[in-house]
């Protein structure tokens, strides 16, 4: 099993040191993605994920992350590649946006990495004056092309809403039915 405590570890250092510039990289589909360190709250293994009636396709469900219910998404998915099953290098990237978490399931965590700036260039456009709406930019890593995302950008905002509401839903409906569990082992 891939022990995440050292890329954990890195995050801090990278955190405490220095910002600007600075990814955490992973692969999903044998293409290389970064997002900023400072988006990352945490990376953990794959675990049981609670599936979520009426999620969307993408949205893989929920889990339980020391009390706090998070919405989790398949990059894999959500990208429109191959779905495939999980594995041991299988891996969350536990992200917040706004007020809340995200967990990303991407194929296996690469590194947290500098990027200098002459190594990264904008995001290609896709139409006259449109560029891909989650792509901020393509960074170069060796010989190795890293397409740069905005997390906040991979789900439209009603998307990011409709998750949200359907995960704060289930988180309330949970905590309901173990309070009659509570009152009930009472009696």
């Amino acid at each position: 099993m891939e022990d995440f405590t050292l890329v954990n570890n890195n995050i801090e250092e990278y955190t405490e040191n220095t910002l600007d510039n600075t990814f955490l990289t992973f692969w999903t589909d044998k293409q290389l993605f970064g997002i900023p360190i400072t988006d990352v709250v945490q990376i953990i293994g794959i675990q049981g994920i609670t599936p979520i009636p009426d999620f969307p396709r993408y949205a893989k469900g929920i889990i339980n992350l020391r009390g706090s219910i998070i919405p989790v998404i398949d990059i894999r998915i959500r990208f429109a590649k191959p779905e495939i099953p999980y594995n041991e290098r299988t891996c969350i990237i536990v992200t917040r946006i706004e007020d809340a978490y995200m967990g990303f399931i991407v194929d296996a965590v690469a590194e947290v990495t500098n990027i200098k700036e002459d190594k990264i260039t904008a995001a290609p456009k896709v139409a006259k004056d449109t560029t891909n709406k989650y792509l901020t930019g393509i960074g170069q890593i060796k010989d190795n092309v890293l397409l740069l995302l905005d997390i906040e950008k991979i789900l439209t905002e009603s998307e990011f809403k409709e998750v949200m509401d359907s995960t704060e839903a289930e988180a309330e409906e949970a905590e309901e039915t173990e309070e009659k569990i509570i009152e009930k082992a009472a009696m």
